[in-house]
């Protein structure tokens, strides 16, 4: 990595030399200036570069469609300093978290707004949405750019703004086209050592040679592949239907997991039409999207259609907007990842295709083939988002403007286990004593219980914005521009959720056929995979906000926000007296661009902008209802019947928002005309109140108390490199590089405890917490006592000594991060690449304590088994004086190895199962090619374009992290990334070709 990150400053250096060269050579074509760039804000309004006081990134949607991909987030992914996303589910309709410059708070949200079309909208809405009808993002990452939204907007905001009909009056229409292969890569790397088996006696029937061979054994703790079984044909696997074993070569299967995973095909097409005029334009966007995932039978199939249009009536101008998501999925449940991960380098998963449970290769995991035929979840998402924008000009200087957004949303999701009796499978004529006769419960397997689960979610959404907008020169030199208005949001959502277990009739999967119907109070996650959700939730805000922009002339401009804001979240009824708090939100910034105030710099320092800011906002963390005095239902008392009980969880009702309170400076530099900019970004922010829930006393009766009871402190710094090396009348090349760095400590908290826990395990003894004094979020847990020197003490039998009190083991949050972006264009050929470095941060393996279990890990094959496992690094404490161990842990025998790594020490133990997350991804690599004109132009094609591109081709991991997981991934949302769980499915990889037609 040290290699990686020094040729990367190595390139960006001598790419400025190459620049001061190039200015001598034929170049001759100009650079866009930074003052020429507009920029859409918070509520649409729009402002230049210079005027703009927070730090902002604009991507391009050249940006976002070089490499076809079909979400706007993953083409987000890696192009923006300080902006981390989060994979928290692998699937074939993957979900992400997206958080700007890290956390923030410690229990609440902290996601970044996102805002399309000046409305608020969501970021599964924006993962439905096709880059290709998006005109520009423009990342807001600064608190003073985002104070306008008040509460929502203090985590930074994505404002996306779609395309919209161009003024010619020609119709013009874009047909686009990708088909695309994606592979799952970076499989969990294991020992290759020993094969399929088990120490133990009660298997002594069916040993071959005198080994500890199981033929359907789920570990790695056989013989070695180099001993009396290595390279034979031996029975393997449960006996099949017709008693007949299953047959493989001893010996090691290359990249074993893989073999589960098949080529997945994508095939994206959209079709857009453009049509305007002087004062009317009119855009259609239509796009499919099909995904063939790289798990057997899951698929989804998307629908995007997207019609904007607008005119002007002599003062009044009126524009529409129309979006309808339809998005089906079919997948399987990705626990499943977890049987695959037992199988020993023995097993090609293969030929256990038509298995079923009881054949499969082991006894003790599901066969996956069959979770992927008989566990299936179907869902359908539906989602129609209609906006209306009216704006009338009194005169040249003001005009009202109302934008109003209503969007609905439904989700309904089947799911189904069809389930499978052990009982009644027996095994006979097998030919081996051990087995004949015996049942599927006998040999080991599990009942896996039948079920079905009806859900549906539904969202509706209002957001309204009155705007009366000013625009004056108050003299020659010194302009006003004053926005007044009115905010209005209201959100209903519930849930309503039927079923349970028990499936009388097989293949029908309806709650007329469950023998046993979950009540509906059950919340959360159930052992047989449904879980039932029934509520309703109500929230509304209402707020007035004021912007004030003063320019005075084009050097010096000044920003001042303001919001007063009531939320329903802050409502409550108590003993009979309504009350509804307000809050006030505001900020201040100032731009000043000393090239132009003082005409300094000549033609090496052509832009100077210093921008300095100060934020004072409040996150609204609280859940709907959270003051009010509520019952919760109880089930089972006093009848199977539910009951109704005072809520033990209760949330102060003077609670205050977490307030920030942030400071920022920004500064941008332009030399050689613009050739080479220099974006910088420091920033502090210092949150009070936190809102935290803490145990109270068993003597109150209550399980939690809310309030505002922490203090943080955020701070870090972006910068942004930009080189335009060479830009001649034939060639372009075009440079970006950033390096990130943030972190929020825990200053304190009012409760006197600690920490605050997150997220517990007891096995392995692991978690999330905010700890006093630690960067968000640390990891703690369980971990070995260690000598002065760092050593791992041992008992006398040579196993680790676990330490009585859970520690802080690690920290979530990376280091820094680095990114790279690069284009090279000659006539009509153009070549792209994305890339980025994320260093530090940990994360909890799952898959790595699997392993231990396993015997697949590695390290459980460092040393000979037959002589038991001796601790590495490890010394025992004799007479006072640590001395080095060689005492091999539980005994030095084959026992004594397989007892250490699969009992509860190793993989129980906390700082085992901790991996350095550190990576380096090349996200995008895009070749493309203009046709020329000449071939076009007796033809009605006006343009085509050919590509080819790789997404995430290119993914090298930290030492410690033997591709156990994706250090972007994990297994929760919210606050507790950090978890990398065996559902999480292995990394992907895609590879495509997209045309794209313009006439």
């Amino acid at each position: 990595m040290k290699k990686l990150t020094t040729s990367v400053l190595a390139v960006v250096l001598s790419s400025s030399f190459a620049v001061v060269s190039a200015q001598k050579v034929q170049d001759t074509t100009k650079t866009t200036q930074i003052e020429e760039v507009v920029i859409t804000g918070a509520l649409g309004i729009k402002k230049t570069a210079d005027a703009t006081t927070s730090a902002q990134q604009v991507v391009s949607t050249k940006e976002l469609n070089q490499a076809a991909a079909p979400s706007a987030i993953q083409s987000l992914t890696g192009k923006v300093s300080g902006l981390k996303i989060t994979n928290i589910n692998s699937s074939v309709n993957p979900d992400y978290n997206i958080v700007l410059r890290g956390a923030k708070s410690v229990t609440g949200s902290n996601q970044a707004l996102v805002v399309i079309d000046n409305s608020i909208s969501t970021a599964a809405i924006l993962g439905a949405l096709p880059p290709e009808a998006i005109e520009s993002v423009n990342v807001i990452k600064g608190l003073q750019g985002s104070a306008l939204y008040g509460s929502q907007g203090v985590n930074g905001v994505i404002i996306v703004t779609t395309k919209k009909g161009v003024k010619s009056e020609k119709i013009q229409f874009n047909l686009t086209s990708a088909v695309e292969v994606s592979q799952a890569f970076m499989f969990p790397k294991v020992q290759t050592r020993y094969g399929k088996g088990v120490q133990d006696t009660s298997y002594s029937n069916v040993n071959y040679g005198g080994t500890n061979y199981v033929p359907w054994e789920n570990t790695s703790w056989g013989p070695s592949y180099n001993g009396v079984l290595g390279g034979q044909i031996v029975p393997t696997g449960l006996p099949q239907a017709d008693g007949s074993f299953i047959n493989e070569k001893y010996a090691p299967v290359k990249d074993h997991f893989s073999k589960f995973f098949k080529n997945g095909v994508n095939f994206q097409n959209g079709l857009s039409v453009n049509v305007g005029g002087p004062d009317s334009y009119a855009f259609l966007s239509i796009n499919r999207i099909d995904n063939d995932f790289v798990v057997q039978d899951d698929k989804l199939k998307q629908n995007n259609f997207l019609f904007k249009g607008g005119k002007k009536f002599d003062k009044l101008r009126v524009d529409g907007q129309f979006n309808y998501i339809s998005r089906v999925v079919n997948q399987t449940n990705g626990g499943l990842y977890d049987d695959l991960l037992q199988m020993p380098t023995t097993n090609d998963v293969r030929m256990y295709r038509n298995s079923g449970i009881p054949g499969y290769l082991t006894a003790y995991a599901t066969n996956p083939y069959w979770t992927v035929q008989h566990e299936r979840l179907n869902s359908t998402m539906e989602y129609l988002n209609g906006i209306v924008s009216l704006q009338y000009d009194f005169n040249k200087n003001i005009n009202v403007s109302y934008t109003g957004n209503l969007s609905l949303s439904k989700t309904e999701q089947q799911n189904h286990n069809d389930g499978y009796n052990t009982s009644s499978y027996t095994y006979q004529n097998t030919g081996v004593p051990y087995v004949d006769g015996a049942t599927a419960h006998d040999m080991g397997l599990s009942d896996v219980a039948s079920y079905y689960y009806n859900r549906n979610y539904t969202d509706r959404r209002y957001y309204g914005d009155l705007m009366l907008n000013f625009n004056y020169d108050l003299t020659d030199d010194l302009n006003l521009k004053f926005n007044l208005g009115n905010n209005i949001q209201d959100r209903v959502w519930n849930a309503r959720s039927v079923g349970g277990t028990g499936l009388i009739v097989p293949g029908w999967y309806s709650v007329n056929n469950i023998s046993s119907l979950a009540l509906a109070t059950d919340t959360g996650v159930k052992e047989d995979g449904g879980y039932m959700d029934n509520y309703n939730r109500t929230t509304r805000s209402y707020a007035f906000f004021g912007n004030l922009d003063l320019a005075f002339k084009d050097y010096l401009f000044l920003n001042g926000t303001y919001r007063y804001e009531q939320s329903s979240l802050f409502s409550s009824n108590i003993d009979g007296e309504f009350k509804n708090k307000a809050y006030p939100y505001y900020s201040a910034g100032l731009s000043f661009i000393p090239t132009k105030a003082f005409d300094f710099g000549g033609n090496v320092l052509t832009y100077w902008k210093i921008a300095p800011s100060y934020t004072r906002v409040g996150n609204a963390n609280l859940d709907p209802y959270a003051i009010n005095p509520t019952g919760n239902v109880a089930n089972g008392y006093p009848f199977s019947v539910p009951s109704y009980v005072l809520n033990t969880s209760v949330t102060n009702p003077d609670i205050k928002p977490e307030y920030f309170n942030s400071m920022e400076l920004n500064t941008v530099l332009g030399f050689f005309n613009d050739r080479i900019t220099l974006e910088g970004s420091i920033y502090q922010s210092k949150t009070k109140d936190l809102i935290i829930a803490s145990v109270p006393s068993t003597t109150t009766g209550l399980t939690s108390y809310v309030d505002n009871i922490g203090d943080a402190k955020t701070t870090g710094f972006d910068i942004d490199l930009g080189l335009v090396p060479i830009k001649t009348q034939n060639f372009t090349w075009n440079l970006r590089a950033y390096f990130s760095k943030s972190k929020t400590i825990l200053e304190s908290l009012r409760n006197g405890n600690s920490r605050v826990t997150l997220l517990s395990y007891s096995s392995p003894a692991v978690g999330i917490a905010g700890v006093v004094g630690e960067n968000l979020y640390s990891i703690v847990g369980s971990s070995y006592v260690k000598d002065p020197n760092g050593n791992i003490v041992v008992n006398s039998s040579g196993v680790p000594i676990i330490d009585s009190n859970s520690k802080v083991l690690a920290n979530v949050n990376p280091d820094y991060t680095m990114g790279l972006t690069t284009s090279f264009k000659y006539k009509g050929i153009s070549l792209s690449a994305v890339m980025d470095y994320r260093k530090g941060g940990s994360f909890v393996s799952m898959t790595k304590g699997l392993l231990a279990f396993t015997g697949g890990l590695e390290q459980t094959a460092e040393q000979d088994r037959e002589k038991g496992y001796v601790v590495p690094n490890s010394v025992q404490l004799v007479n006072g004086q640590y001395v080095t161990n060689t005492t091999a842990a539980n005994g030095a025998n084959y026992t004594g190895a397989v007892n250490y790594w699969t009992s509860s020490n190793f993989r129980r133990t906390g700082e085992n199962l901790v991996v350095d997350a550190t990576f380096f991804k090349v996200r995008e690599i895009a070749l493309s090619y203009d046709l020329p004109k000449s071939v076009l132009h007796s033809t009605f094609v006006n343009g085509v374009t050919l590509s080819l591109y790789a997404r995430n081709p290119i993914a090298i991991y930290a030492k410690s992290n033997r591709n156990f997981a994706d250090p972007e991934t994990s297994n929760y949302s919210g606050n507790l990334s950090g978890i990398a769980d065996t559902s999480q499915y292995p990394t992907t990889r895609v590879f495509g070709f997209k045309l794209n037609a313009t006439f």
